[in-house]
């Protein structure tokens, strides 16, 4: 009897999930009729390539942003898939929204759709980081519930406790999920919102959804609100946990369908019976991996779970057993190997040697951080391994190296003409400023130098190694450290001598980095003189002598005019004054840069030291650049 009745309950369940497959209402969207695009345009081939990159990006990363074109017809995009659904079912949901939103919306300059478990939205206009919560889409449970006060202050008091929780980004890709008890029910909601907004903007995207409610949705059992910048649901059943197992025509939107297979009793058991299928399925591979990996990840387990995770004998098959003809360079952690991928993708693969000092804690940091950041200018990583001692990530790989090979060769340094070095400079400085500004979080790199930014197919730059990085709160300017981490010539002096860094931090390492792009010259190892110990003291000296001049790279003598080497010299002086609060923002630098006709200061004194050590002392360790440091400060496992 027990048997049969079981049977019959899963085949109860298959018929309802068919069911909903077959009657599911199509996607909701949003499409602009303000304006079109041609057939043909060039608008049109950068949307297309624009929609093509995404279904990969959506197989690593469950939110991203992009861009793709030039002045009038760039076209910015963005995805966000929620956040239980795996990896694999983010791609499918993407891939199936690209397809949605071109058909359902043809030739119009901006449009938006929200799938079963991901929205897509792309326009003409740059939207990233703006919030808008106008044409909020309510979708609601044709059920009521008999007693809808009671029920809509419970529904709104676990609303704006994930909303608190989500935009203080208490839980990653600023998403929260709880549950209350409500009768002899439980409540179950989840809320998030696109990367691309502040903290403050989030939580006031979902307090506006949760305004809305009442609108659409008064006295349902359960509902959906749909806005362009964040989502919101509640149910009767733990939806996130698994596929949700209820109709999709019961969401009724303006009274859209009607639900007509079974009570909100038998989607509470279906959705109870789905859940505890999926905690079995769960918990036996949870138990699998553990015995056998659990000498291995058990440190990493609970913090790297949505990254990809690339086997140690891949990665040995990519660089053929890590044979020195595949090593790409020597990075302070341990070298770097190009790869193949068994499916034919070219990738970089550092390899933290034993000499290294940066353990577990800073690979997590790494990896966790790196995965939230998405800009054209910093690296992209594509996954990691961790087996035994073997702790590896793996990277997009990127053809022309790191900067400091070809800048600092006197054969190789003739292919970076000034146009080139103005556009390898202008973008460092937009990586940088994304990550001090424009990024959900404020991060402080700590290790800017030439032989951290890597070059891509075009010489597009790309900010890397972020193993030192540190996160700040929103109101935090500064902080402190007993152990000095980063580069000596590249270390800001209030960093070296007393363990103080914040974001002028970043501008000294940034300053000194444009003065060794425009002169092809190392600021650790200069040596002019006894009086002019650095590049730094050097360039200072000759700019108050009116000759400044005599510093331009021989290479540049064809390509460069006078006056703008002139003042791409006072902007890196300006960033590497002694004062931090003399040296300008990230902010002021891109704008300094970008516009000719700016008046520049004149810059103050820079230290004249590269660091605690003299570039020319041999019994400086040859780990000193790295001591990893966790005693103080803020950093991503706190935030």
């Amino acid at each position: 009897m027990i048997s049969k009745s079981y049977h019959f309950l899963l085949l109860f369940c298959s018929l309802s999930f068919l069911l909903e497959v077959a009657l599911a209402d199509p996607p909701y969207e949003i499409c602009s009729t303000s304006s079109s695009y041609a057939n043909g345009g060039s608008f049109e081939n950068n949307l297309n390539k624009l929609l093509s990159s995404l279904p990969s990006n959506a197989s690593m990363s469950k939110s991203y942003n992009a861009s793709s074109g030039v002045d009038q017809d760039i076209v910015y995009g963005l995805y966000m898939c929620l956040d239980y659904v795996s990896n694999e079912t983010c791609k499918n949901c993407i891939a199936t929204a690209i397809e949605d939103i071109v058909k359902l919306c043809p030739q119009t300059e901006e449009a938006i759709v929200w799938e079963e478990v991901c929205q897509l939205r792309y326009s003409n206009n740059n939207f990233l980081g703006k919030l808008n919560v106008t044409g909020n889409i309510g979708k609601d449970n044709v059920q009521n519930t008999s007693e809808p006060q009671k029920f809509e202050s419970a529904v709104s008091e676990i609303l704006n406790n994930l909303t608190q929780r989500a935009s203080l980004n208490l839980s990653a890709n600023m998403y929260a999920t709880g549950e209350v008890p409500y009768e002899d029910k439980t409540i179950y909601a989840l809320v998030q919102c696109t990367i691309d907004l502040s903290a403050s903007e989030c939580s006031r995207c979902l307090e506006s959804a949760i305004r809305d409610i009442p609108g659409c949705c008064y006295a349902s059992i359960g509902a959906r609100v749909l806005s362009r910048s964040c989502y919101l649901r509640y149910e009767f059943y733990p939806f996130y946990e698994g596929a949700s197992s209820e109709p999709a025509d019961s969401l009724t939107g303006n009274n859209k369908g009607k639900s007509k297979y079974g009570t909100s009793k038998i989607w509470m058991i279906t959705g109870i019976i789905a859940a505890a299928g999926l905690a079995i399925i769960v918990f036996s591979c949870c138990l699998y991996f553990f015995m056998k990996k659990r000498n291995q990840r058990s440190k990493l387990n609970d913090k790297i779970s949505d990254i990809p995770y690339i086997d140690l004998g891949s990665l040995c098959v990519a660089t053929k057993n890590f044979s020195d003809s595949n090593k790409l360079g020597q990075g302070g952690f341990g070298p770097v190997y190009k790869g193949i991928l068994s499916n034919g993708q070219e990738v970089a693969i550092k390899r933290l040697s034993n000499c290294s000092e940066q353990g577990t804690e800073e690979f997590v940091n790494e990896v966790l951080l790196i995965m939230k950041l998405q800009h054209k200018n910093l690296v992209r990583l594509l996954g990691f391994c961790v087996d035994g001692e073997e702790k590896l990530l793996v990277y997009e790989f990127l053809p022309n190296g790191s900067l400091d090979v070809l800048l600092f060769d006197s054969k190789q340094r003739a292919q970076l003409d000034w146009s080139k070095r103005l556009d390898i400079i202008s973008g460092i400085a937009k990586g940088i400023l994304y990550l001090h500004e424009d990024s959900r979080l404020k991060i402080i790199h700590r290790d800017l130098k030439a032989s951290n930014v890597l070059l891509d197919y075009d010489m597009t730059p790309k900010i890397s190694d972020f193993g030192m990085a540190r996160i700040f709160a929103g109101s935090e300017d500064e902080a402190s450290t007993a152990t000095i981490v980063g580069t000596y010539g590249y270390m800001a002096p209030e960093y070296a001598m007393e363990g103080l860094y914040s974001i002028k931090s970043d501008v000294y390492g940034f300053g000194v980095l444009l003065l060794e792009i425009i002169t092809g010259s190392r600021n650790a190892g200069f040596y002019h003189s006894k009086s002019f110990p650095s590049l730094l003291a050097y360039a200072w000296h000759l700019w108050n002598e009116g000759k400044g001049l005599e510093l331009n790279d021989p290479f540049l003598y064809d390509s460069c005019p006078e006056d703008q080497f002139l003042r791409y010299l006072n902007i890196g002086l300006l960033c590497v004054q002694e004062d931090a609060y003399e040296r300008p923002s990230m902010a002021s630098v891109v704008l300094m840069m970008k516009n000719e006709s700016a008046t520049l200061g004149q810059p103050e004194r820079p230290p004249f030291s590269v660091g605690r050590f003299n570039v020319n002392d041999q019994n400086v360790p040859d780990c000193l650049e790295f001591s990893p440091d966790f005693s103080t400060g803020s950093d991503i496992f706190s935030q």
